[in-house]
């Protein structure tokens, strides 16, 4: 495929309805790459990342940074991609994959959503702020996509709460939140979650919304967050050469942990060097495989709140990054 017909195709989110459709755009993707690029720059800072600079069909924009630690190339990408797919099933029988399919698990969605976020940088630059929305929406369904094909309920969508008289118990009212990932089991909502692409201007929402939602309806029901990668692209004073700058704040995270409720749980891609190392950190933050392979399925052994007291309204959240 050409980049003009990738580009059409990624701003088309109707066109993502499989896991299979992302696995396929994915592959043309890296089979275009092979050829169809201007240039590919090392970062100067974190040589492991590059970006991908297009020719003349993509305006000779410079892509997002890319973890080539985690991304796939074409030749690779298959056996990797077939891999995933068989990790999938046999956690959908309730098996556990084995340990070696982590990183194929980590690299596998990785790759499948860096190369969507990538061609939808070819863009001219007045549709920058219609990329980063389409991505998002993107891949907020790609992970609800992996968690409905392990046999588990999970929309996006409105939750209509009620808020009730602390003495009487009696419902005064309902109030709307809309969120991500509401997943349920046995007709009990059992976890909240946000799907980002970044913590950027949003980790203050990841944990008040926990907040509030819990304060308000006096439950302990889990939230967690899960995140592509916290890094963006800095351009050094040199010209043409670039950097990668980090997004996440940890200050801030672990002030709101601390003094406001952890989240229970944080799941990265592209983890960061610090979310490792750091004690706190390390504690509440892990890689996605973590989810999927453990933590789900911890989580919907807990009560829930019943079905019958929230009223879901199903449909994408405007507002996903």
């Amino acid at each position: 495929m050409s980049l003009e017909d990738l580009v059409n195709h990624a701003v088309d989110k109707q066109r993502f309805q499989t896991i299979q459709n992302y696995i396929t755009f994915c592959r043309n993707y890296l089979e275009f790459i092979t050829t169809g690029l201007q240039a590919r720059i090392v970062s100067q800072n974190e040589n492991h990342y590059q970006f991908y600079q297009y020719q003349d069909d993509g305006y000779y924009n410079i892509s997002r940074p890319i973890n080539t630690h985690l991304m796939y190339e074409a030749q690779t990408f298959d056996i990797a991609s077939n891999q995933f797919l068989q990790a999938l099933e046999q956690l959908r029988e309730r098996q556990l994959p084995d340990d070696s399919l982590r990183q194929v698990f980590i690299s596998t969605i990785y790759t499948v959503q860096q190369a969507i976020g990538a061609t939808l940088d070819a863009l001219p630059s007045g549709k920058s702020n219609q990329a980063r929305k389409v991505n998002g929406d993107i891949f907020e369904r790609l992970i609800r996509l992996l968690i409905v094909c392990l046999n588990v309920d999970c929309v996006s969508g409105t939750v209509q709460v009620p808020i009730r008289d602390d003495d009487s118990g009696a419902i005064l009212f309902h109030t709307s939140y809309q969120h991500d990932l509401l997943i349920s089991k046995d007709d009990e909502l059992k976890i909240i979650g946000s799907v980002k692409t970044s913590s950027k201007d949003r980790i203050d929402k990841l944990f008040v919304d926990k907040f509030l939602y819990n304060k308000l309806t006096s439950t302990a029901l889990p939230h967690i967050a899960i995140l592509l990668n916290d890094v963006q692209r800095k351009k050094a004073k040199q010209q043409n050469r670039y950097g990668i700058n980090t997004t996440f704040l940890p200050g801030h995270f672990k002030a709101y942990t601390i003094k406001l409720n952890p989240l229970d749980g944080v799941y990265y891609c592209d983890i960061r060097p610090n979310m490792i190392a750091d004690g706190l950190l390390s504690q509440h933050i892990q890689t996605i495989d973590n989810f999927f392979y453990r933590d789900i399925w911890q989580l919907l052994s807990i009560n829930g709140q019943s079905l019958e007291e929230v009223e879901i309204e199903e449909g994408e959240n405007k507002e996903s990054e």
